[in-house]
């Protein structure tokens, strides 16, 4: 069965029964089915007060932005300039001491969350996430807090700054920059980007954050900020501007599933190839995992700057698998490919609730249909 008349409807009827309902004020949908846009929805409205959601509406992609900076790093170990095994010190010096733990930390480390350093006190310094060099300077300080290679452990924050660095010191540009004509230009994502440019409108869509009574559940596991904080946050002008490579995408979700369709089909997507296939599965396939990951308190499994499926506790569907690769972002955004159906997922919210259990229940029903239509 393909996404076409009645099956596209059904979708449609998910899409707006979770809008009527309150999860969220605006959502975008957007499937690839064999190279091809078959599903392009969007609904509700980009600000609390108002406004029409269209499918190129902006919003704040939080960690589904890891992706896209994990590609430039992917494209600059296809030309040669990086090598997954090597240490970081050799692009960045002053990373580490010589010698050192923390020293022979390697790329492909970093790009599967097995650095060891995945948090310190620069995750809650927001104030100095927008200037580059105190970003620079925290992540040479910062100690390990497990021995590198030892523990997959998410890296929300820290996993950004290494990649945007490494891609930094290789390219002698910044990695906005860099990905905007590496990887959003050739690919047609003229609506995406690594933060906001300085020359564009701060036409994003605006973060709710829900409060305890609009939830659908109470779960046990939550954010370690309140919902309305994170929103806050990242609704700010300044954040938005910032060049965060783990958090501060904005972008649709259009773009999104046309970035996993092109690495579905093997790097490349209606004529353009933006990596080789070799690349593409190397970095799409397991590298880490853990029962408990050091960081998330619960199973994971990483490829290199993507999860991957397989797990019962996972946004890839309900009886996911380890050919699905892709990411989730704070709140109910998540874009995921798969090679072997040729299907690319991508769902885009502005909503941000509490603990996993919603996100999940939300979007793994969106899933699950979309499987069932394309099987």
């Amino acid at each position: 069965m393909s996404l076409a008349g009645a099956d596209r409807e059904y979708l449609r009827e998910l899409l707006d029964r979770q809008l009527e309902v309150g999860l969220h004020h605006g959502a975008q949908l957007a499937v690839y089915h064999e190279g091809e846009l078959v599903v392009d929805f969007a609904g509700g409205q980009p600000h609390p007060n108002g406004g029409t959601e269209t499918g190129d509406q902006r919003h704040i992609l939080f960690s589904c932005t890891k992706p896209y900076a994990g590609a430039a790093v992917h494209r600059l170990v296809e030309q040669g300039e990086v090598d997954y095994d090597a240490p970081l010190v050799r692009y960045w010096p002053s990373f580490a001491e010589a010698g050192s733990a923390k020293a022979a930390i390697t790329v492909r480390q970093v790009l599967s969350h097995q650095a060891g350093i995945p948090f310190g006190e620069f995750d809650e310094a927001v104030g100095e996430w927008t200037e580059w060099e105190a970003a620079v300077a925290a992540m040479e300080a910062i100690d390990p807090v497990f021995e590198p290679g030892s523990q997959p452990a998410y890296h929300a924050m820290n996993y950004g700054w290494r990649v945007g660095e490494l891609v930094g010191r290789v390219t002698g540009r910044s990695i906005r920059d860099y990905c905007a004509e590496h990887v959003f230009e050739p690919l047609g994502m003229d609506d995406t980007g690594i933060g906001l440019a300085p020359e564009e409108d701060p036409d994003v869509a605006t973060l709710h954050g829900f409060a305890i009574p609009d939830r659908c559940r109470e779960p046990a596991d939550g954010l370690e900020t309140e919902p309305a904080d994170a929103a806050a946050l990242f609704n700010s002008e300044a954040i938005q501007r910032a060049v965060i490579p783990a958090a501060n995408g904005v972008g649709t979700a259009r773009d999104m599933a046309r970035f996993y369709a092109c690495l579905a089909n093997g790097g490349e997507l209606d004529g353009t190839r933006l990596l080789e296939e070799g690349t593409v599965r190397e970095a799409t396939r397991l590298h880490a995992e853990a029962e408990v990951d050091g960081t998330l308190e619960r199973p994971s499994r990483y490829a290199l700057g993507f999860a991957k499926g397989g797990l019962p506790t996972d946004r890839f569907g309900t009886v996911s698998h380890e050919r699905q690769f892709g990411h989730g972002g704070l709140g109910s955004s998540f874009a995921w490919g798969d090679p072997q159906e040729e299907v690319a997922f991508a769902y885009v919210t502005n909503g941000v609730r509490d603990g996993a259990f919603e996100h999940h229940a939300r979007v793994t029903l969106l899933v699950d249909a979309v499987r069932e239509l394309v099987a």
